[in-house]
């Protein structure tokens, strides 16, 4: 396989290109940053020999001709992932070496979506910057084909408004027209010639960037080499997370040596217990993993790939369910004599007959309908081609013409071209699978051993993933690990753990704070060599201004000197803006110690956990639906742990805080993730009900539902959802003065506010901090 792959290299004069990549990866070993090549360069044996990426094909039974073949005319393409915090270095590093003369990122051509299509367009017709806010917040993502009279009535505005209507027809003309070129996420232009002869380079808006006006469809045209320096948040994950354990645990592990097929690994991912590992934390994952039941790699190669478009919308995810859990045998359709009876099983027999990777479905083509090589690859492309051009249909006559002339049925061969379609909209390669594969394993394994590292490395990576840090203090609360508070006395920048080998406590740090800066909490700990005994001697020994002092006390950070947030914010509110000039530092202090302490009423329970989540976006204290279970209780609504006691069938009602909305691109439902102080429950909202109840799903931040339970044979509970109410208000009583509003950290937060509010409460404890957003379409 390897002299294969070689010889084809030297006859293509590919050579430069793999050691050029080789290099790139041999740079950000030497600099301990972690990196894996992705896509369809798992195909290739000379990569992994070269450590570009990290699967075997041989051993996973991986085709070199799905990367590189005499049929597909194209050069090279190697994705790389590198960890997004340290990928800078290695974009630059690459400008260093080879010069910005014969090196740039690619340009991509932004398009007019619905959001930005109605701002620009409220912009030059005159329209308020309210009413041009409140028609964009009524769109649903960044995607879409239209703009809806019925958007407009529920944004509060007059669809019958001639301005307001000319403003949606023209927006709605704009969708798809090109606005602007920006840089490529990674993708990145060598040359041997000077690049600056051939094309513009223009300077990017972040520092020390440069790129070039062709896009990647320019590139690919005129055949120039290209890598893709991309950057993925799971890595940097893993780094801290084995930098945490060979810390802490003396467990001294890199991607390549952490041991293999363990069983308690898998044992949690069968229960579903999967928040924070990569790419199957999805609450579509979740619920499929019990289903699934992964017991070795390869079937986490197929968990990978079996959630997504392609495989759901080609009707392929039931029936290899059914076959793996052997309620029906696999079914491989024959031809007629004389050809190969088994051509089929030999393509499908390791996914039980049904096709679940790009590489299958090609296979499907050349075996049951003999496309040549050529077409096939053309039929890559089609399938390849992000959210479709249109061209996938001119096969379909070919393929189940020809399947029906060697002796298929019709519709065998219909259902297969169905399949192909379906990756269209968006499949995995299974050598893309099986890089990703890896990762999962990876991460699975640190969260099963090592959950206290694992915690702790996901709220130093963030923002990534899919939860938000509330969620991730969750989760590891309920693995054992204990959660510290932040304390001026105690923690660092970053969160840390504490404690003896076993028995790891994570310490929250200071990045937790919303606001507050990398150099105040820098500066804080190299003033730490003895314990701060006040609030002055902490501003005074660490010149911290009182911006930073207040967001301390907000945080109520100061425990450890012995006081509460009331009396740290009483303490700190007559400290100067700047930080103190040491000239002027002992009459400061004199004057700012003549007033004697307050005497303060405690703060209540709700309001501590109102005043966490607005500054850390967590609270250690209490979950918000805890304090106000008594008014849900009095309407008999269920707990998420009751819900999950219910029959299927039954109709019930429950509510919490939302913490993740999701509405795949083509897909006709909306999921949505409720949680409550006994943990989480799963929302389905059909897409009909959706558009009744658009306004809630999008603004709601407290949510009551009513639905009906629905169980799988593996119990994985769904509440497909009826009705839709907007309980947010309700969050204003976790205060006793009915003053403080609570922002729960939530994975879709809306950045304004969507619809006009009666009243605005003016207290400044009211101010909303938001976390950022975390939509997913």
């Amino acid at each position: 396989m390897l002299n294969k792959e070689l010889a084809f290299i030297q006859i293509q004069d590919f050579a430069p290109y793999f050691l050029t990549i080789h290099d790139i990866v041999r740079v950000a070993n030497s600099k301990g940053i972690l990196c894996q090549g992705r896509g369809s360069a798992a195909n290739s044996a000379v990569c992994y020999v070269l450590g570009i990426t990290c699967v075997d094909p041989a051993e996973n039974d991986l085709l070199f001709e799905r990367f590189l073949s005499d049929h597909r005319g194209e050069p090279p393409d190697i994705d790389v992932d590198f960890e997004h915090e340290r990928r800078e270095e290695i974009i630059q590093h690459i400008y260093d070496r080879y010069g910005r003369h014969r090196a740039g990122i690619a340009a991509t051509v932004i398009r007019y979506r619905p959001k930005s299509a109605i701002r620009e367009v409220g912009k030059v017709l005159g329209l308020t910057e309210d009413v041009t806010a409140r028609l964009a917040a009524s769109q649903w993502g960044s995607w879409g084909a239209e703009i809806g009279d019925c958007h407009v009535e529920q944004a509060g505005l007059d669809p019958a408004n001639p301005m307001i209507g000319r403003a949606v027809a023209m927006a709605s003309r704009l969708l798809g027209f090109p606005r602007h070129l920006s840089q490529h996420v990674g993708g990145f232009i060598l040359t041997q010639d000077r690049l600056d002869e051939l094309v513009p380079i223009g300077n990017a808006a972040m520092p020390d960037r440069t790129f070039i006006e062709w896009d990647k469809d320019d590139i690919d045209d005129l055949r120039l080499m290209k890598v893709d320096v991309l950057a993925l948040g799971m890595l940097t994950c893993i780094r801290k997370a084995l930098n945490l354990m060979h810390a802490h645990d003396d467990a001294a592990y890199e991607l390549h040596t952490v041991p293999n097929e363990q069983a308690d690994v898998y044992d949690m991912l069968c229960k579903g217990d999967s928040i924070g590992v990569f790419q199957v934390e999805s609450r579509a994952q979740i619920n499929m993993l019990p289903r699934l039941k992964p017991r070795t790699f390869y079937d986490l190669v197929i968990q990978v790939a079996i959630v997504r478009p392609g495989p759901i919308q080609g009707d392929m995810v039931h029936p290899y369910l059914r076959r793996r859990a052997k309620l029906e045998e696999p079914e491989y359709s024959k031809p007629a004599p004389p050809h190969d009876p088994d051509e089929l099983k030999k393509v499908l027999h390791k996914t039980l007959g049904v096709p679940l990777f790009q590489e299958q479905a090609m296979k499907v083509a050349m075996v049951a309908a003999e496309f040549t090589p050529k077409e096939a690859n053309g039929l890559r492309k089609a399938m390849g081609t992000f959210r479709g051009d249109g061209t996938l249909w001119k096969y379909e006559g070919r393929m189940v013409n020809r399947m029906v002339e060697r002796g298929y049925e019709r519709d065998f061969a219909q259902r297969c071209f169905d399949q192909i379609k379906g990756f269209g909209s968006y499949g995995f390669p299974e050598s893309h699978a099986a890089s990703f594969g890896k990762l999962v394993y990876i991460s699975s394994f640190i969260k099963c051993r090592y959950p206290a590292a694992f915690a702790c490395a996901l709220l130093n990576s963030q923002p990534m993933g899919f939860y938000a840090p509330a969620q991730i203090v969750r989760d590891a609360q309920e693995h054992g690990v204990e959660i510290r508070p932040i304390d001026v006395n105690l923690s660092d920048w970053d969160n840390t753990l504490e404690g003896p080998p076993g028995l790891l406590a994570l310490r929250l740090g200071f990045r937790q704070i919303d606001g507050f800066r990398e150099e105040w909490a820098k500066a804080l700990v190299v003033a730490r060599s003895r314990s701060f005994e006040g609030v002055e001697a902490l501003a005074g020994r660490a010149s911290l201004p009182g911006s930073a002092m207040r967001k301390l006390a907000d945080a109520d950070a100061f425990r450890s000197i012995g006081m509460d947030r009331r009396e740290a914010l009483w303490a700190v509110r007559r400290l100067p803006d700047d930080a103190p000039l040491p000239l002027f530092a002992a009459a400061d202090a004199r004057e700012l110690g003549e007033e004697d302490d307050a005497r303060l009423p405690r703060m209540a329970l709700g309001e501590h956990v109102a005043a966490d989540y607005q500054t850390t976006r967590l609270s250690l204290k209490a979950h918000p639906m805890a304090i106000l279970r008594p008014i849900f209780a009095a309407e008999n609504t269920l707990t998420c742990a009751e819900l999950e006691t219910r029959r299927s069938g039954a109709k019930v009602r429950t509510a919490g805080v939302v913490l993740v909305r999701q509405r795949p691109g083509k897909g006709n439902a909306i999921f949505i993730t409720l949680e409550d102080e006994t943990g989480v429950t799963n929302l389905v909202l059909w897409a009909r009900m959706f558009e009744e109840y658009r306004r809630v799903v999008m603004a709601a931040r407290l949510m009551g539902v009513e639905g009906v339970v629905e169980k799988s044979p593996e119990g994985v509970v769904h509440l497909m959802t009826h009705r839709v109410f907007d309980r947010s208000a309700e969050l204003d009583r976790l205060s006793d003065a009915n003053t403080t509003e609570i922002t729960p950290s939530r994975a879709d937060e809306i950045i304004r506010p969507q619809y006009p509010r009666e009243t605005v409460h003016t207290h400044p404890r009211n101010a909303r901090i938001l976390p950022g957003s975390r939509d997913f379409h």
